[in-house]
Parts: structure tokens; sequence; C-alpha cells
């Protein structure tokens, strides 16, 4: 007989709970043995007493922690000025003027037409209008700094709406969705973090709020709790996950947070201490303090007119009364180890943001061309991983699906046998916004040497610049036909390999020339 539910759940209980026991040992039940062998990081000893990490998973303690953490990751974005500057560097070098896509379908006049009608569609995609498609990608990258993740839900439209294609998005921010809502839903599915998931595992939808709780202290008709059950299929969740099983995103910026805030207070108290110290003040004493000390028995007259108060002017020689000195404040300076503290803190900071100290702060003072162009690579890098893993494959990837699907049904785009090729005709690849060189020269002239060797193509070269080779190529053509129909002729088509990386240099053909010529001299003098 098959074993029921009911059955399996106490079993399943008293076997969590064993597991629970066995990995929340008591430090005194371990055997000697263990505690003395194994794992530095896991022994049982006085310095690492103090130490007892959580044992449950992320989306327990976003559940517990998710609202306040992300709640102070908001409030360092507004009030920290270093954690501004990060956030403005992410943003700006993950999605730059935005990634774009080309439509890979084979026919040119098919194809054309279709990045026409995308490029129409971008300018009215947005639901609140007001940004473009590629706007919406800047608005992502930087709730994915700042709260961890963002929402994208697909808003279908009546084609009496005027849009060249009946469908646009809405973005929305992470604190539509309660992280406290565990609990199973009306048709058996479980709610984790807000999220439904089926039988299987599979999101199956999102539990939204129906008003930005952000928004209850000046909405008209107050604020509401209830919430509104939207399908998986209709929202886009973007966020980087970085453990198995992540339900929802954590702030980019946590890792940095308390050193923000801690630094913040430093910089304050430092300030404070710079302005008290350029108050320049003296202080006149006397042997006989009863003579300028104001007499409370006589409330007719005040401080000012029985304690002298002179202030200091230009070449003003003041004459003191016998018995009295005068004595100016000297506040504690901060010293010289503040720069470096500053520094020292800053560098763990930045690098917490995963944004290198150089470009967040655009101190350069410490760096050579070499330790620049080693972090600006590794910084590349890092972000081609999120624009790729994240960007393209949460966000624009489902967005281009669903509106092809939508642009063919319309009939905004003819695409012949559309339903039967649908995922032929939807594919499309995404450039990425280009890395400016460090050295143009010298990195444009390695380029050249790599096309030239075979080693690369010429598209993965405009790619990498952030265009489209095949629309590249058209201008390019189109270009020489203008120039042979005005006869314009340019002397200069394009650069040598062999061009010498300073330009006061001589070229090298040049000088082998002339090399060639003087042995040819020497040769006829000696004969």
């Amino acid at each position: 007989m098959a074993t029921t539910a009911a059955a399996i759940k106490p079993r399943v209980r008293v076997r969590a709970q064993s597991i629970r026991n066995q990995t929340t040992a008591d430090p005194a039940t371990v055997a000697p043995a263990v505690r003395q062998t194994g794992f530095d990081a896991a022994r049982y000893v006085r310095r690492l007493a103090p130490w007892r990490p959580a044992l449950v998973t992320s989306n327990v303690i976003m559940s517990w922690q998710g609202e306040l953490l992300r709640a102070r990751a908001r409030d360092v974005l507004r009030n920290n000025p270093h954690a501004t500057a990060a956030v403005e560097n992410f943003a700006g070098n993950l999605v730059g003027a935005g990634i774009k896509p080309s439509s890979l379908i084979e026919q040119i006049e098919t194809r054309e037409e279709v990045m026409q009608a995308w490029l129409d569609w971008t300018d009215e995609c947005d639901a609140d209008g007001l940004v473009d498609f590629y706007g919406m990608q800047s608005l992502i990258a930087r709730a994915l700094f700042e709260a961890g993740e963002c929402f994208v839900r697909f808003r279908p439209r009546r084609p009496e709406d005027g849009l060249s294609t009946p469908l646009q998005l809405q973005v929305l921010e992470s604190e539509m969705l309660p992280y406290w809502d565990n609990r199973f839903a009306p048709n058996g599915n479980y709610i984790m973090n807000g999220v439904e998931f089926d039988l299987v595992g599979r999101r199956a939808a999102y539990w939204f709020y129906i008003q930005h709780p952000g928004d209850s202290p000046i909405e008209p008709e107050g604020f509401t709790t209830e919430q509104v059950r939207v399908p998986a299929n209709q929202v886009l969740h973007i966020f980087r996950a970085t453990r198995p099983g992540q339900v929802r995103g954590v702030p980019l910026v946590t890792p940095a947070m308390v050193k923000l805030y801690f630094l913040d207070q430093y910089d304050d108290a430092e300030l404070d201490r710079k302005k008290l110290a350029a108050m320049f003040a003296g202080f006149i004493t006397s042997s006989a303090p009863e003579d300028i000390l104001p007499d409370v028995t006589d409330p007719e007259n005040s401080t000012s007119s029985t304690v002298g108060i002179a202030p200091l002017e230009p070449g003003t020689m003041q004459a003191l009364l016998p018995g009295e000195d005068i004595k100016f404040s000297e506040p504690a300076d901060v010293g010289g180890s503040y720069e470096a503290f500053q520094y020292r803190n800053q560098l763990a900071v930045f690098s917490a943001m995963g944004v290198p100290y150089m470009l967040g702060t655009g101190d350069t003072r410490r760096a050579s061309y070499s330790s620049l162009r080693g972090v600006i690579v590794e910084y590349r890098r890092r972000l081609e991983q999120l624009q790729h893993n994240v960007m393209v494959f949460q966000f624009c990837r489902p967005v281009w699906q669903r509106w092809m699907n939508d642009a063919a049904l319309a009939g905004t785009i003819a695409l012949p046998g559309f339903a039967d090729q649908q995922r032929q005709l939807s594919r499309a690849k995404w450039i990425a916004p280009r890395f400016e060189w460090v050295d143009p020269l010298k990195d444009r002239q390695a380029e050249k040497l790599a096309v030239d060797s075979g080693f690369k193509s010429r598209s993965d070269v405009i790619e990498a610049e952030g265009y489209d080779p095949e629309e590249t190529d058209e201008r390019i053509a189109a270009d020489h036909e203008r120039e042979k129909r005005l006869g314009l002729d340019f002397p200069i088509h394009g650069a040598s390999a062999t061009q010498p990386i300073d330009p006061n240099a001589p070229d090298p053909q040049e000088q082998a020339d002339a090399n060639q010529d003087l042995s040819g001299n020497d040769d006829a003098e000696a004969a």
C-alpha cells in the first residue's frame, strides 16, 4: 500500500530534527579527537567561540532580515557619497547606453524590418512613460546594486492604445513582494518569500502588493495590504543568484554597508573637529576675574556691557590692562594618520562593492599604467559575467521573445511561418556597450594584428565596440558608394599594422629603407 503524505511528514520532521541536533552539537559533546583535528575554521577553540553562524538558507535569512537590510541599503545609497559614486559607476559600466539586440534572421529585408519595428517599440515600451528600453536597463542595474533585485511585468495593451506593438513593460521595486509571505497557496502550491512554487519546484506566480508599501503615508485612501496573484509567465524576476535554491536577491552593496555607515560617521566627526579648529579665538585672563565678570545682582547690566569682547581686525594692536594676559585656542589636529586610515578602509569598501577604488574615487595617484590596466581588465570581466548571466538571460532575452511573438500576432512585422519556426526566427545576439580602451593606439594595433593573422574576425572586433557588424558593413558600403558618386578621394583608408607606437618615432619601414640605402652607398664606395 502506498505511503501517505501524512505518514511521511512525521518521519521527515524527526529526521530534520536529528540533523539539526547534529549540526548544532555542543562543543562539550564532540569527541576530543575530532576537536583537535580537521579544519581550523571548524574547530571549537576559545578564539572562535563567538563565531556562531546561522545554519539556515538565504531564504530564511531574507525572511527575517530582508526588509531591514534593503532599507539600510537604500539609506546608504541616498546619503553616502562613496556608495553613490559606486552605484553610478556600476550602472554606467554594466549597461552604458544599452545592451542592444541584433536579429539573426538571414533574409536581409526581413531582418531590417524586424530591427526597425524593435527600434520603434523601444521608445514606447515603458508603462510609466519615463524611459526607453535601454533606460530600463539602467534602472534595473541600479536596483541590483541597491535592493538586489527588481521585477518587470508584461502589460498587454489594446490595439486602440496606438502602440506599434500592443505590449509594455512595468518595472516593480523589491518592496512590492513581501519577504514574510511564507505559506501554502489556496491551490496547494507553496509560497516562499512571496514567490509561489508548484509541486515540481517551478515558479508559478508572484503575490504582489496592490500598492507600494512605501507610499502608505501619502496614500489618499489609506494603504491596503491586499495582494494580487500574477502568473510567473507575466513577470521577470531579475537578481543575481549566489546560492542554489535562492529565491530573492541580496543587495550588492551588502558587504560594504557596515563600513560605509561607520566611515561616514567618522568623517562627520572629523569634519566637526576641523570646523571647531577653524574657529580662531583668543581668551583674556586676569588675576582679578571679579573685575570683568557680570554683576548677577544687577539685571540691567548685561554680559556684553561688563565683559569686554574685542573682535580681531587686521592691524589691530590691543592694549591689555595690568594683570591681564591673552591665550589662543589650540584644538587637537587630525594628525597624519587620517588619510592612510581612510585609504585602507576605502580600499576594503570599494572592493566589497565590486568597484575598483581608482574608478570609484577618481584617485589615481598611486596607480601606474600597468596596475590601472590590470584593475580595469578584471573589473570588465566581472561586468561581462553580469551582463550575460543576469541582464541578457533574465531580462533582454525573454523581452525580445515576448515582443517577437506579440509583434507577429499583431501584424507589426510580417513573418510568414512564424508559428512553425518561432524558435529560429526569434534568435538574436545581444551586443553589450563597448569598453573604452586604456591606450587606444596600442589596443587598436593589437586588434588589427589579430584580424590580419586570422586569430580574430572583424565581426568580433566590431561587436566588442558595441556595434552590429552587418549594420557597420552596410554603412561602410554606403559610404564607399557615396564617395564614388561625389568623386571624393581620401588618401588614407587604413592604418598600417607596423604603425609606430610613438608618433615621434621613425616608421619601421622608412628606417629599413634608409638602412638599405646606406649599405648600398657603402658597397659602392668600397667598389
